[in-house]
């Protein structure tokens, strides 16, 4: 894949992408919070073959610094629309993990007739109904936590705790170890995205996923509250919710084959009904 780089106003975002037709579906990979683009080989390599794809180091996260934090994730959708547009990219099917779900749906809400799919992954709906108040306090003070939690504990629950395949928690402990030294930028990045998060569900927005969607989370998903967040998401928009057995919060990590199933049959949907 060829690496390329928008220059924000913020900072750098470095992003991966391959275009085999410009004018195809283009899978749009976005990985959650301090996690990096390698969260989707599994994916890029199943896929790689078959269709457009874009995946990014998500802005002040791995490749993607030195960068200011004084975005919200309206920037983050906004930056992702003019990488789309650079790439003469017309039909992004959005997979976002975790935060990068959310990400997808201020892109949705931002540009509503642009996406051609939707595919969250262990993520959440952004609509302020779903969370409590208490929720969002602690969403907008948890930087301090992850400053003073101490290093080695924060390692081992940050990759114990998103996956439960080796390979899952290996891949999370490297993305982690970008960060070994510098404690500091990883509690911004985290505690900068809990916040900005925060902020977009104070909005209060529709956030109405008009495009083809598909709810993916692991059963044994205990970040959050999010199989929670899910059955309610579910039950509310009918969009389709697959349980993912056996695997945690980096559910595509822990069940690449059975992820890539999913989102196999979820695009030959789309590209039949064209």
């Amino acid at each position: 894949m060829r690496e390329n780089v928008y220059q924000s106003p913020c900072g750098p975002i470095h992003y991966w992408v391959s275009v085999l037709t410009p004018d195809a579906i283009t899978l749009v990979f976005l990985p959650g919070l301090t996690a990096d683009h390698r969260l989707f080989d599994k994916q890029i390599e199943f896929f790689y073959d078959k269709y457009n794809i874009v995946v990014w180091d998500a802005p002040a996260h791995a490749a993607s610094w030195p960068f200011q934090f004084n975005f919200d994730l309206f920037d983050k959708a906004k930056w992702l629309n003019t990488i789309l547009e650079r790439e003469k990219i017309v039909k992004p099917v959005i997979i976002g993990q975790s935060m990068g779900g959310y990400v997808g749906q201020a892109f949705a809400q931002l540009y509503p007739d642009q996406l051609k799919g939707f595919i969250s992954v262990d993520s959440a709906p952004l609509q302020r109904k779903y969370v409590t108040a208490a929720e969002l306090w602690l969403l907008k003070r948890m930087e301090p936590v992850y400053t003073h939690y101490p290093w080695k504990l924060l390692l081992k629950s940050g990759t114990e705790g998103v996956a439960v395949s080796d390979y899952g928690r290996n891949l999370m402990r490297e993305m982690m170890l970008v960060y070994e030294g510098n404690q500091k930028r990883y509690a911004q990045i985290a505690g900068h995205g809990f916040r900005i998060l925060a902020a977009a569900m104070e909005k209060n927005l529709p956030y109405e996923i008009k495009c083809p969607a598909m709810l993916l989370c692991g059963t044994q998903d205990h970040a959050g509250s999010c199989i929670r967040y899910n059955k309610a998401w579910h039950r509310d928009t009918h969009i389709p919710l697959k349980w993912i057995e056996d695997a945690g919060h980096n559910s595509n990590t822990d069940k690449p084959e059975w992820i890539n199933d999913l989102i196999e049959e979820f695009l030959s949907n789309i590209s039949r009904d064209q």
